[in-house]
């Protein structure tokens, strides 16, 4: 392929989903023996960006008691055993290549954990493989890196019997460092809340010397974690339930911890989803946050859904696929997959530039992500559709992307497909975003209703879109060839983009 050919897809490159090294990633199932539960993950789709084509957890309690006696928890044992089991007959159903599997501190820990390992390759026929604390933070900072290219901060990964921290920077894993703060292990300290605090801030004094601090921002991952971010959520009564990118202030999180430590928690867990098993242990991972926020004093702390599984992905990847965008080969491969005219989604950006040429980069990276995703809902029923684009660009697993930037992009689809937004349910979901926020995300979704309606295929070959700020004036420049494109049902909607641009249309028949 010659450069020409290259620079014709535009600033966001080649699709990696046509990559012959992407294909051999299509679908890989990965089994994460943990101190609390046992998941089996199937990734399938874009490899940059995978979707969960499978996705199941045992809360089996490996490390339940394991800092008394040494040993697996007899009882979780026996569940991990069988959960395994299941996930291999599983893997041949679906026919996959063999399972990747890793356990993780229980395992590691204890003085039957080698016996376990090979009643589980007698058993089922899996090799799991036992990781130390360096390579568990490694992994999981790979899965940071899976959903945030060139990320920088701190990586902290609590399971049930370790707590791991690796420092990222510009997309590169560096110091790591590995702890027993798990809640499972710090059940069994003697001495009450006094001591335990103060053990989790003599190891957390220990940890901060080896990784440093005055790292901007934290990136949480683990299921305490989510847990505790659930409960942030509920308790701002947060309009989102989308965990992944999920952002709480230093302060905002002091609130909620202290918060937490006055609550029914068994009660409030029916108001968030959370396992009785895993709230039980809520108490003492928010005295490890605490301390954690207290020492390390980052500016911004953020939620991942990805860790250890994504890392283990990640680590199949070359470095090529590395470093592309999750968000825009997500979206490229469910208009590959979903739309009527795939490739259209390109055309239509091209057509709208013009009026989002002096957005940041970041917006118009969000922009891009709609253009791509416009018609992707088309088979939703027309009275529904612009609720069915909102929640789908909500709620769906798609990475690389703020809460803010998910509205953002929700809301212009919702505009693409409806000129009004009032009496819409996710009026609430909306206020994440700030008056002009709103206006901007009305503009784009009304200039893309406008396109995708005034030509089927390459409208910016046919016309194109000028906006004189000064005069307050919208330009469509259509070609003659081209002009009786522009029947009612376009002129309406061009009509209605200048209206929201605070503007009059103009409309100039010429080459």
């Amino acid at each position: 392929m010659d450069g020409t050919e290259e620079r014709d897809w535009g600033p966001f490159g080649r699709p990696l989903f046509a990559d012959p090294q992407t294909r051999d990633l299509a679908r890989v199932g990965v089994v994460d023996i943990g101190s609390n539960s046992v998941r089996m993950v199937v990734f399938d789709g874009a490899a940059r960006s995978p979707a969960y084509f499978y996705n199941e957890k045992i809360m089996c309690g490996l490390g339940a008691g394991i800092s008394e006696t040494g040993r697996l928890n007899p009882e979780g044992r026996k569940r991990a055993l069988k959960a395994i089991r299941r996930f291999q007959l599983l893997a041949v159903g679906m026919d996959l290549p063999p399972l990747t599997a890793v356990a993780t501190a229980a395992v590691r820990d204890a003085e039957d954990g080698p016996e376990f390992r090979e009643e589980v390759l007698r058993e089922t026929g899996l090799t799991m493989h036992v990781i130390d604390g360096i390579e568990e933070a490694r992994l999981s900072a790979q899965g940071v890196l899976l959903g945030w290219p060139g990320a920088n901060g701190l990586m902290c990964d609590i399971g049930g019997s370790s707590m791991e921290l690796a420092v990222i920077e510009n997309g590169e894993v560096g110091k790591r460092v590995t702890s027993g703060l798990g809640p499972l292990k710090l059940q069994g300290l003697k001495g009450g809340k006094k001591a335990l605090r103060k053990h989790i801030q003599k190891v957390m004094d220990e940890l901060a010397e080896e990784v440093g601090t005055g790292h901007d921002r934290i990136f949480l991952v683990g299921g305490s974690w989510r847990a505790i971010a659930k409960l942030d959520m509920y308790r701002r009564d947060y309009p989102l339930t989308v965990l992944h990118e999920y952002r709480m202030r230093p302060k905002e999180l002091a609130t909620t911890l202290k918060w937490i430590g006055k609550q029914d928690l068994d009660e409030v867990r029916q108001h968030t989803s959370t396992s009785s098993t895993r709230m039980a242990l809520v108490p003492i991972a928010s005295e490890v946050l605490k301390k954690l926020v207290r020492t390390f004093k980052p500016k911004d702390i953020a939620v991942s859904s990805y860790g250890i599984r994504e890392g283990m992905l990640y680590e199949q990847m070359p470095d090529i696929l590395r470093q592309r965008d999750p968000l825009i080969e997500a979206c490229r491969f469910a208009e590959r997959k979903d739309a009527r005219m795939p490739g259209f989604g390109k055309a239509l950006y091209a057509f709208i530039r013009p009026l989002i040429a002096h957005e940041p980069s970041h917006r118009r990276r969000i922009i891009k992500a709609a253009c791509l995703l416009h018609d992707v809902t088309w088979r939703a029923h027309p009275d529904y559709r612009h609720e069915v684009c909102f929640d789908n660009a909500t709620r769906a697993n798609l990475g690389g992307m703020t809460h803010k930037e998910r509205v953002f992009l929700g809301l212009s689809l919702l505009h693409r497909y409806k000129s009004s937004r009032d009496n819409c349910r996710f009026e609430n979901t909306f206020t994440i975003l700030n008056d002009q926020e709103i206006n901007r995300a009305e503009i784009v979704g009304k200039a893309m209703r406008f396109g995708a309606m005034f030509a089927v295929d390459e409208p910016h070959k046919k016309a194109s879109l000028k906006w004189r700020p000064k005069r307050k004036e919208l330009i469509l420049h259509i070609k003659p060839e081209a002009a009786g494109l522009f029947g009612e049902v376009a002129e309406a909607r061009f009509k209605s983009l200048a209206s929201t641009l605070g503007g009059e249309g103009i409309v100039v028949v010429a080459d």
